[in-house]
Order: structure tokens, then C-alpha cells, then sequence
């Protein structure tokens, strides 16, 4: 297998994933105008699905062009020898092959990031603004962004450089130590990711005691959940747009509630949704995909310690003297199809566990409070109500609004 061929082939996998990707998006757009369901009829009156379309519509032409400029940089970056540029640069300050990784894949990092920040700026500033989403300030949208690079520098760097440490000591079983240590850290941020890295970007409060705090509390008891943690966040510092999740399990198990949900929802729509969450905890879902993305980052690592030591990797995306870090970008985009089948066969697992939950709210709690809490989101979010099947089956982590109500009313 020789660097060209590789070459070549990562040309053509970028393109068809492009060609896949457009294709996609335009087969989703020609439904913009389909007829709304007759279940779902009552989530917008005329206006406001004028203007769910039009949101569609902006979203998907300016997709298009930060789209094809990605693959235009990507391939310009490749054909023009970008990655040999970097890896001198790198080369130039450090002879230590850890940090000439964290500088090589420093510099493409951010620098991809700066690039593309006009992109997410126009996003949040013009379309979201545009449509009464956007609550960020330009000051705290440059702030998240340095805050995301400063993560990315310690959690990011720090694995990188333990991998690369395992791979200098044990050669090509490096992937034995590494999948450990992803195992460690995936647990460790499982549970204490909303205890630790959340504040950083928001502020978490205790709900406060009322009615809605007892009704989630008597319905807690009721289905044997125990739940000490209900924290509200203030999502609405950065957007309209609401939402819940659930974190972590043992001890360190808590629900986060949007403060836009619960200005958005009835206090019997919130309880539902909260279902909805204990739901995927008492079916195991939150250990089910913990483990799955475990073995699978083990089958990666498992197939790159064939690769990582091939000169050839590290000459197919040109850089002129092998390395580590070289040879794992050739290694990820090669890989990126099968990485791409992998997320569908998890896309279709995480839609089958989304009916579980919903059941599960159903039967321990009541089917209608979800229902109007789930089209009370859609309207405000301004979602797609009429998505194409192929988008739905690529892309979709969650079902399609009307398949979840039909299965609830069912």
C-alpha cells in the first residue's frame, strides 16, 4: 500500500462524503414544504410555520456554503503539502516527539478553528438573532471560544501525550494502555463532567422548593429513583431554545434543567420529560452506550497499531518524515467510513432507546404532559416537522417528532 494510493484514496473519501453529505441535505430541503401531519397541526399556526420554513431554509443555503468551503480548505490543505508546512514548523521548535504532536496538532486545531469562526459567528449573530434564538453577547461568544481552546489544550494535550508516552514504551500494544486510560477518563467525565467542566460555562443552581421541585421529588419516590442533585442552568445566557439532561449514575447521578424549559413548559410537562430521562437510567441506556463507545474506541486503537508505524501513512498527507502524529491524521480520515457506519448503527440504537424512554414515561407517569411538552419544544425551536427518511435514518439520534407521538399514543 504505498502513498499514493493513500492519497488518492483520502481525496476520494473526502469528496464522496461531501457528495454524500450534499445529497443528503438537498433531499432533506425539497420536504421543507410538505403538508404538516395531522397529529402535528396544532404546533404552529400559519405564521409560525412561515417562519419554521424560512429558519429551514437560511440554515440549509448557509450549510451549503460553509460546507463547501470546508472541503475546498481541506483539499487545498492536502494537495498543497499544509500538513509538511506544519510538521516543519514543529520540527523547527522541538526535537521532543510529544510536543511536537501537541504543537502539530495545536496549530491545526485552533487554526482551523479561526478560520472558521466567521462561519459560527454569522450563525449565532445573524441567523439566530435573526430569528429571536440568540442570547449570547459578542464578549461571551469570544470567551467560550478561549475557554474551549484552553480545554482542548489540557484534556486534549494531556491524552494526546499519554498515548504517545504508552506508544514510545510499548511499541505497537501502545492501544492496551491507551484504551485504559480512554476507559478511565470516559467513566471520570461521565460522572463528574456536569460537577466539573459545566461551571466553566454556566452556572448551576439547586432548584428551588416548590411545587415543581415536590411533584419531581413525589414522582421520584414513586418509581424508586433516588435523586438528591435537580440543578437548573441558565442556558438562557446564550439562547432561547430549552432543554434536560441526565448525568452521571451512583451517587453522582443529577438532572439538569434548562431555565428555558422551565419557562417554556407546564410543571406536569417538565415532571414528563424528567420521566423521560429517568427512563433511559432505569433501562440502562447511560451504561449501555458508556460501554459500547469503550469497545469501540478499543477496536480503533486495535486496527490503528497496524498502521501507526507505516511510513506510507505519514507520506499520504505529505509530510516528508514519519511520525506519530502524521501517521494517526492519514489513519482518521481512512477510517472516517468506517467510523461513519458505526455512528449510523449507533444513531439507530439511540432512536430504539429514545421509544424505551418514552414508554417508560408513558407507563410511570402519563403519555399526554410528554406529548405537548415535546410539540411545546418543536414549535419553539423552530424544528423540522416533515424530515426525509434518508436524512432521518443518517443523521437522526432522536425519532422524528411524529414517529414519538404516534408510539405514545399508541
Amino acid at each position: 500500500m504505498n502513498s499514493s494510493f493513500l492519497f488518492y484514496t483520502i481525496i476520494a473519501i473526502i469528496v464522496l462524503q461531501f457528495l454524500m453529505e450534499t445529497v443528503l441535505d438537498y433531499l432533506n430541503s425539497r420536504k421543507f414544504q410538505d403538508p404538516i401531519p395531522e397529529e402535528l397541526q396544532d404546533v404552529f399556526d400559519n405564521k409560525e410555520y412561515l417562519k419554521s420554513q424560512a429558519y429551514k431554509k437560511d440554515n440549509y443555503n448557509f450549510g451549503i456554503l460553509s460546507s463547501t468551503f470546508s472541503i475546498v480548505l481541506t483539499l487545498g490543505f492536502l494537495i498543497f503539502g499544509g500538513f509538511e508546512w506544519i510538521d516543519l514548523l514543529a520540527r523547527n521548535i522541538t526535537e521532543n516527539p510529544i510536543l511536537m504532536a501537541l504543537l502539530f496538532f495545536g496549530i491545526i486545531m485552533i487554526g482551523s478553528d479561526i478560520i472558521t469562526t466567521p462561519f459560527s459567528y454569522y450563525q449565532t449573530f445573524v441567523i439566530e438573532e435573526k430569528y429571536g434564538f440568540n442570547k449570547s453577547t459578542r464578549k461571551l461568544f469570544f470567551l467560550d471560544k478561549i475557554k474551549g481552546w484552553l480545554m482542548m489544550a489540557i484534556l486534549g494535550g494531556g491524552m494526546l501525550s499519554m498515548v504517545i508516552w504508552f506508544f514510545q514504551l510499548a511499541g505497537n500494544n501502545f492501544w492496551i494502555y491507551a484504551l485504559g486510560l480512554i476507559a478511565i477518563f470516559t467513566v471520570f467525565m461521565n460522572l463528574f463532567y456536569s460537577r466539573l467542566i459545566v461551571p466553566l460555562f454556566n452556572k448551576q443552581i439547586p432548584l428551588e422548593e416548590g411545587s415543581l421541585k415536590s411533584k419531581i421529588e413525589n414522582y421520584a419516590g414513586k418509581v424508586g429513583f433516588k435523586l438528591q442533585n435537580i440543578f437548573v442552568i441558565d442556558g438562557s445566557k446564550r439562547s432561547t431554545k430549552a432543554n434536560a439532561y441526565f448525568a452521571g449514575f451512583g451517587k453522582e447521578k443529577r438532572v439538569t434543567l434548562y431555565d428555558t424549559l422551565i419557562k417554556d413548559l407546564e410543571e406536569e410537562e417538565i415532571v414528563a420529560v424528567l420521566a423521560h430521562e429517568v427512563g433511559h437510567y432505569k433501562r440502562h441506556h447511560i451504561i449501555i452506550n458508556l460501554i459500547i463507545s469503550i469497545l469501540l474506541t478499543g477496536v480503533t486503537l486495535f486496527i490503528l497499531s497496524f498502521f501507526i508505524n507505516n511510513p506510507e501513512f505519514s507520506y499520504a498527507i505529505g509530510v516528508s518524515e514519519p511520525s506519530f502524529h502524521a501517521a494517526l491524521i492519514c489513519f482518521g480520515i481512512l477510517y472516517s467510513p468506517i467510523s461513519e457506519i458505526t455512528g449510523l448503527v449507533m444513531n439507530i440504537l439511540s432512536r430504539k432507546f429514545e421509544f424505551e424512554a418514552d414508554d417508560y414515561a408513558k407507563n410511570t407517569y402519563k403519555a399526554l404532559p410528554l406529548i405537548n411538552s415535546l410539540k411545546k419544544l418543536s414549535k419553539n425551536n423552530l424544528s423540522n416537522l416533515t424530515p426525509h427518511s434518508a436524512y432521518v435514518f443518517m443523521h437522526y439520534s432522536h425519532p422524528p417528532l411524529i414517529q414519538r407521538i404516534r408510539n405514545l399514543k399508541a
